[in-house]
């Protein structure tokens, strides 16, 4: 049975677990802010270390491919691809919002009364989001959406929807729907991804570990300090 490293950076949260036919042997995670970049060498470490002790060899390596952060994925996806290059192992990739989704799925024990919308925050009144069936079917694909009281009326009008994720508490404000419910504290963790990883695997859904990257749906925009706007202005105006 495969021996999986999983990895998810998408969000502020770090964490890794490793896992062997479903049983997860380590986990380690921190919800202290986007520290990737310092925590994830660790936890990977620490992961290694453990798969060895056991006399383990890593059969693949899971990442969490986005929609999310544009650093905490580049972050986890270039770890990522250097672990399967230096084991020479298949890589993995897990749609972020397909974790969020499973995680609320069994935490709401699995309900098929309901519709399931995974949101991430995506600056301001905009989310990243995709909707499921209890069985984690897609009900529509994975869209930037600005959440207004009518982003979801036409699937709140046939269904109820629990909204989860760290981009739920905007639709909070504005979805008044009786239809509508809230689940707090779903989080995309690495813990998560085991069940997924593992389906991918036995389907032998790989990615290719040269050219995968992540799925930012929307490019970064890096934006330009005040100050030097203003003084690019000024030193136009002068010529």
């Amino acid at each position: 049975m495969p021996c999986i490293l999983n990895i998810e950076t998408a969000t502020s949260v770090c964490s890794v677990a490793l896992s062997l036919n479903g049983e997860v042997l380590f986990e380690k995670y921190s919800f202290e802010g986007p520290s990737h970049a310092v925590l994830l060498g660790v936890y990977v470490e620490e992961a290694v270390g453990i798969a060895k002790q056991k006399g383990l060899k890593l059969d693949a390596v899971a990442v969490s491919s986005g929609p999310g952060s544009y650093t905490g994925l580049r972050i986890g996806v270039s770890v990522a691809k250097g672990l399967c290059f230096g084991y020479d192992i298949p890589l993995i990739g897990v749609h972020t919002l397909d974790i969020l989704a499973a995680t609320a799925i069994k935490q709401n024990n699995n309900a098929a009364d309901c519709l399931y919308c995974s949101m991430l925050d995506a600056r301001r009144m905009e989310v990243y989001d995709a909707i499921y069936d209890h069985s984690l079917h897609l009900v529509r694909e994975t869209a930037a959406d600005v959440v207004t009281e009518d982003t979801y009326a036409a699937y709140l009008e046939k269904s109820k929807i629990c909204f989860f994720g760290n981009g739920a508490g905007k639709c909070k404000k504005v979805i008044s729907s009786s239809n509508a419910s809230f689940l707090d504290d779903i989080h995309p963790m690495a813990v998560n991804m085991v069940s997924l990883a593992e389906k991918a695997f036995e389907n032998g859904k790989f990615e290719d570990v040269a050219y995968f990257e992540p799925f930012y749906l929307k490019e970064f925009q890096a934006t330009i300090a005040k100050n030097k706007v203003l003084n690019e202005a000024i030193a136009h105006a002068k010529h």
